[in-house]
């Protein structure tokens, strides 16, 4: 991935609060429920949200910033520390200290021979390949080794991730993900799939000359713009006018399968959440709901008819909402 800086268009000093900003501005722009008809806008989307990832977490900045991690949050390799016995140039060994020992073997019609200086460390071959052998090693005819125990260890594990957003949880399916083997796999998104959650694909890991490894997918699931995740439910901050909630009236509320109409009674609260059954994420235990929380919304601008309206209000029918705090 690019540098996380660079794809969220902010310096390496940005404060918090811009870093969070640039990403807004990015996943509003890029986020593939506004974009259905252009298939690069998913990629865009992941690519900022793995950069949020990083730069979001005061932590994982840190480690970015001091070299520690990479741009996709891996490990960067610092090579070995506190080896005295190995050198640049000097093989192993190399400019070891006197109190180093080391043993050299003969070999002749009676086995192994043990010499060299003392300190001692190696037994005799026979040792040596019970070791190796897991102490099934016999001189001299004791018994022979089978094939498989000469058999190629199996294959590693490949390690990919992938980025989903919300409405592809909500919807199913499956997500291609390019692997470090060089194949391309299909991962089938499981119903109440959690974020982090690991899949794991047998046999589509390295095989190293022996069986293939599995491979193991990390999804993520990206931050969405207004909605929340809350187990199988999702929660949305409603924005409304001061006469919508003082006299009701029907509003546009976004989904994850498109906006739907929510009636708002008359005399309705701030803070006040509505409930609509279904339009939420599907689990094992069926489909969750939309939470949408009403948040009253006053005009950009000051209008002196609503100043003389509230002053009014305010002399002629005071109420005290507060009363029951203590």
């Amino acid at each position: 991935m690019r540098d996380p800086y660079e794809v969220l268009g902010v310096p390496r000093g940005a404060a918090a609060g811009q870093i969070k900003s640039a990403f807004r501005k990015l996943a509003k722009k890029h986020h593939p429920d506004a974009n259905k008809d252009d298939p690069k806008a998913a990629d865009k989307f992941a690519e900022a949200n793995s950069a949020y990832e990083i730069l979001g977490d005061e932590a994982k900045r840190k480690q970015f910033d001091a070299g520690e991690i990479d741009a996709d949050g891996k490990p960067r390799f610092q090579g070995f520390q506190g080896f005295e016995g190995a050198h640049p140039g000097g093989g192993f060994g190399a400019g070891a200290g006197p109190d180093v020992h080391f043993e050299t073997f003969t070999w002749g019609p009676q086995g192994a021979q043990r010499s060299g200086r003392a300190g001692g460390g190696f037994g005799g071959i026979d040792d040596i390949l019970k070791d190796m052998m897991g102490g099934r090693a016999r001189r001299g005819g004791g018994r022979s080794f089978e094939p498989e125990e000469f058999a190629p260890p199996p294959g590693r594990d490949a390690v990919a991730s992938t980025t989903i957003t919300l409405s592809d949880l909500a919807h199913g399916g499956s997500r291609r993900v390019y692997l470090p083997t060089g194949k391309e796999v299909d991962v089938k998104i499981p119903a109440g799939l959690s974020d982090g959650q690991q899949i794991r694909l047998k046999g589509q890991g390295f095989s190293d000359g022996g069986a293939p490894g599995d491979a193991i997918v990390t999804v993520h699931i990206a931050k969405h713009p207004y909605f929340e995740r809350d187990g199988a439910n999702i929660r949305l901050e409603l924005p409304i006018t001061l006469y919508e909630a003082v006299l009701g009236g029907k509003v546009r509320v976004p989904t994850l399968d498109g906006a739907v109409e929510l009636n708002i009674p008359a005399n309705t609260s701030g803070g006040r959440t509505f409930r609509l059954k279904g339009k939420g994420l599907p689990d094992k235990a069926g489909q969750g709901d939309l939470l949408a929380t009403v948040r009253i919304v006053l005009p950009d601008t000051i209008d002196s008819e609503l100043d003389e309206l509230m002053r009014r209000w305010r002399d002629d029918k005071p109420y005290d909402p507060r009363k029951n705090l203590g």
